[in-house]
C-alpha cells in the first residue's frame, strides 16, 4: 500500500450504558480502547487456544453502515457509529443478539476517497452517550432512546478545519467535562460541560491542527493531565483550565499522527509512523504544572494506527507492519514478528487479540520471551482494510468491519 492509503488508517482513530440505574459492569468496554483507554481488559477465564476455524460465532449484525470506528459496550447495549443514507449515525444494538434498538442521525456523513463514514468510537457515561462525527458534529445522546440532549459542531464553534482524512477522534469524558480537539487557533483542545455542552475552557496556548489521535487523561503527581497527539506534537494540557504544559514535536510526523498515547508510572509514550518512531517522556509536577523530559527515543516502534498496549512493563504494538515488543522503561527491543500482518490489537487474560488490516484475526501470548501464537482465523473482506480495533467484553470478542459486527464466544467454559 502507498503512504496515502496507509495514512487513512487514521480513520480508526480513531476512544454508561447502564440504562437507568444499572451499575457499570467489570466486563464493560464503554469507550475507545476500553475502560481506561489503554486497550486492556481485566477479564479472565478466556480461551487459551483457538480451534482452526477460530472461536465459535455467537451472532453477526450487518446494519451498522460504512465506517472505521470501534464499538462501546455497556450493560445490555452496544453502541457504534456508521454511515446510513449519507448521514453519520449512532446505532444502539442489543448486546445479546446484535439486534438494532435505535439509530440516530447526527448530521451529514463525510465522503473520502479512502473510505466514507465516521471514524470514531462513542463514549458512554452514565445514562448519556457522546459521539463525534467525521465532520465535527459532537452530540450528547440519551442511551435509552438516542434522543439529543445537546449538540455542537466543534469546527464551526472553535475555528477548526477538517483534516485530510476527516476527524477520527473519540471524545474523552473526565469528571464533568467532555474533551475534544477542534484544532482551532487558541482552541487546539477544548473542554465542554458534559451535561449542557457549554464551553468550560479552551487551550489558548495550543493552536495545532488536530491529529487523528484520541486523548487520554491521568493524574500526574496530583495534577490532572490530558495527553494526545496533535498534527504537530505530543502534548500535555492541564485538565482544570486547558493550560498547555508541554509540546514534544520529535514524535510527530507531517502526514498522520494516530496512535493514542500510553501512560504509566508518571511517564507517557507517544508513537507515530512515516519513518518517525516513539518517545518516552518522564513527567514531573512542579508548582501546579507538569514538566516533560525525554527519557529515550526509539525507531523500533513506528506505530501507525493499530495502537499499543502496556502489559507487565512491556509495550506491544506494530512497528509499521511488524508486531514488536519493547521494554517500556528502556525502549529495548525484546522481539519482532510478522504475526497475522499489520493491524490493531487489544489485550485480555495474558493474550494479545490482533486484527490485521487484511482480515486475519490472531491470538498470541503477551510475553517478552517471544511471539507465541495460539490461533488465527479470517473474516470476510468488506472491500476496505479492517481497521476497527478489537473489543473484549463479557466473554465475547467483538470485531467490526465496515457495516458488519460479529460477536465470538471466547469464554473458556
Amino acid at each position: 500500500m502507498n503512504s496515502r492509503w496507509n495514512a487513512v488508517v487514521a480513520l480508526i482513530v480513531g476512544s454508561s450504558i447502564a440504562l437507568s440505574g444499572q451499575a457499570p459492569s467489570g466486563a464493560d468496554w464503554p469507550q475507545w480502547r476500553g475502560p481506561s483507554r489503554s486497550g486492556l481488559s481485566s477479564e479472565t477465564g478466556l480461551l487459551r487456544q483457538w480451534a482452526a476455524a477460530g472461536p465459535p460465532r455467537v451472532w453477526s449484525a450487518s446494519n451498522l453502515g460504512a465506517g472505521f470506528g470501534s464499538i462501546a459496550v455497556r450493560g445490555d447495549r452496544i453502541f457504534v457509529q456508521g454511515m446510513r443514507n449519507f448521514q453519520s449515525v449512532v446505532s444502539a444494538l442489543n448486546r445479546a443478539d446484535g439486534k438494532l434498538v435505535w439509530v440516530k442521525s447526527l448530521g451529514a456523513a463525510g465522503d473520502n476517497y479512502m473510505g466514507s463514514g465516521p471514524r470514531g468510537t462513542p463514549t458512554v457515561d452514565g445514562d448519556r452517550l457522546y459521539a463525534l462525527t467525521e465532520n465535527g458534529d459532537l452530540a450528547c445522546l440519551r442511551v435509552q432512546d438516542g434522543s439529543v440532549v445537546w449538540q455542537r459542531n466543534i469546527l464551526k464553534d472553535f475555528g477548526g478545519r477538517n483534516i485530510g482524512w476527516l476527524i477520527s477522534e473519540s471524545p474523552l469524558v473526565d469528571g464533568n467535562q467532555v474533551i475534544v480537539t477542534p484544532g482551532g487557533r487558541g482552541a487546539g483542545m477544548v473542554a465542554l460541560d458534559k451535561m449542557s455542552g457549554r464551553t468550560i475552557w479552551t487551550a489558548k496556548e495550543l493552536s495545532d491542527e488536530a491529529g487523528y489521535s484520541s486523548p487520554i487523561v491521568a493524574d500526574v503527581q496530583g495534577v490532572r493531565t490530558v495527553m494526545t497527539l496533535t498534527a504537530e506534537a505530543g502534548v500535555g494540557v492541564r485538565a482544570s483550565d486547558g493550560k498547555l504544559m508541554w509540546r514534544h514535536q520529535a514524535v510527530a510526523n507531517n502526514t498522520a499522527n494516530i496512535a493514542t498515547p500510553v501512560f504509566a508510572d508518571n511517564k507517557v509514550f507517544y508513537s507515530s509512523d512515516y519513518g518517525t518512531g516513539g518517545a518516552l517522556l518522564g513527567l514531573r509536577a512542579e508548582g501546579g504544572e507538569v514538566r516533560a523530559q525525554e527519557i529515550y527515543f526509539t525507531r523500533d516502534m513506528q506505530n501507525h494506527h493499530g495502537g499499543l498496549v502496556l502489559v507487565n512493563g512491556y509495550l506491544y504494538g506494530f512497528d509499521n507492519s511488524i508486531l514488536t515488543c519493547l521494554e517500556f522503561a528502556s525502549g529495548k527491543q525484546m522481539w519482532q514478528h510478522r504475526s497475522v500482518g499489520k493491524g490493531s490489537l487489544s489485550y485480555a487474560d495474558g493474550h494479545l487479540y490482533i486484527l490485521s488490516e487484511n482480515n486475519v484475526v490472531g491470538l498470541a501470548e503477551a510475553t517478552p520471551a517471544g511471539y507465541r501464537e495460539k490461533g488465527r482465523f479470517t473474516i470476510a473482506d468488506q472491500g476496505w482494510p479492517s481497521w476497527a480495533h478489537p473489543v473484549i467484553s463479557g466473554g465475547r470478542l467483538f470485531l467490526r468491519n465496515q457495516g458488519i459486527l460479529t460477536a465470538y464466544n471466547i469464554q473458556a467454559n
